[in-house]
């Protein structure tokens, strides 16, 4: 008898690139959502990955996610994006309160020969999920965001790219002293994408 083997999938280098940013759009709306920078029901829940989901319905937000999916995919395709990360900070004084940092790593023969590489859909959706459920749990383990909040999104690239006007130098907008959570990664063979969270310290904690 033959044993049956899963089925491989043909990814690309554009296909990684939209699987990547794909995920990191529905990354930070259930960011946004669970961490409560915006109200619950400014959210629509859909599914994806097989899981509930929400999207942000706030036109603003939506416009810049959009935008910044657009944004990294081109990134993503060149092999020029090293990080990124979603920055909560407190809306009264600006301090850092959390850092969401997805750090990228791409097959550089992938790059050089554009090859293709094999994964499964199914395989690479299995390990998205994990990663979406611990953000959607992040409550338990993450300090109470107990005052009104605004996000940013940095993206650590190479020197030589080409930046839009619509994106300024930033400070890396670091927490002294931070607590860190890692996360599940995912890979499509072509992108691996590690999660780490790092939170302010909580003052109770030291006492």
């Amino acid at each position: 008898m033959a044993s049956r083997t899963a089925t491989k999938d043909i990814i690309t280098l554009r296909g990684s690139s939209a699987i990547v940013s794909e995920f990191f759009g529905y990354a930070a709306n259930s960011i946004l959502y669970n961490r409560g920078v915006y109200p619950e029901e400014t959210f629509a829940k859909v599914k994806k990955y097989g899981l509930p989901m929400l999207l942000t319905q706030d036109e603003g937000v939506k416009t810049f996610i959009a935008n910044l999916t657009a944004q990294l995919s081109k990134w993503l395709e060149s092999g020029k994006l090293q990080r990124v990360v979603l920055v909560i900070m407190s809306k009264a004084t600006n301090e850092v309160l959390e850092r969401w940092n997805f750090s990228i790593e791409t097959d550089n023969e992938v790059l050089e020969k554009g090859v293709a590489r094999e994964k499964s859909d199914k395989e690479i959706m299995r390990e998205i999920q994990a990663i979406m459920r611990q953000i959607a749990s992040s409550i338990t383990y993450l300090p109470c965001l107990d005052e009104p909040c605004v996000f940013d999104v940095l993206a650590y690239t190479d020197k030589d790219v080409s930046v839009p006007f619509t994106w300024i130098e930033s400070d890396p907008k670091l927490i002294d002293n931070p607590q860190m959570v890692k996360l599940h990664s995912f890979n499509t063979k072509i992108h691996k994408v590690d999660t780490l969270v790092s939170y302010k310290n909580d003052e109770w904690d030291e006492q």
